[in-house]
């Protein structure tokens, strides 16, 4: 059972890696105006980054024009897999 759900954590941090992956390709593309169209999945990707980001923005806010944000929420998701994996947290 705790198997079980330590793999479906790790999918689902996966997962959410992938999301802030295309969240930040999205929001360069949208910056550099390559991508008008799809303005309702770049929504949909801030919808799902935002809660993570905002807390993160709070502490460590953008300077520069540089968001470090979804690095530091990769690094975040990255300690968190090794964490579980490695037994000491489920």
């Amino acid at each position: 059972m705790v198997g079980a759900l330590r793999d479906v954590v790790l999918i689902v941090l996966q997962l959410y890696t992938y999301v802030i992956i295309t969240a930040v390709i999205a929001s360069w593309l949208v910056g550099f105006g390559i991508l008008q169209i799809a303005r309702t999945i770049i929504r949909a990707l801030n919808d799902l980054t935002e809660p993570v980001f905002r807390p993160i923005r709070r502490v460590i806010p953008p300077f520069g024009g540089l968001d470090l944000s979804p690095m530091i929420a990769l690094l975040i998701i990255i300690f968190l897999q090794r964490w579980i994996v490695a037994g000491t947290l489920l």
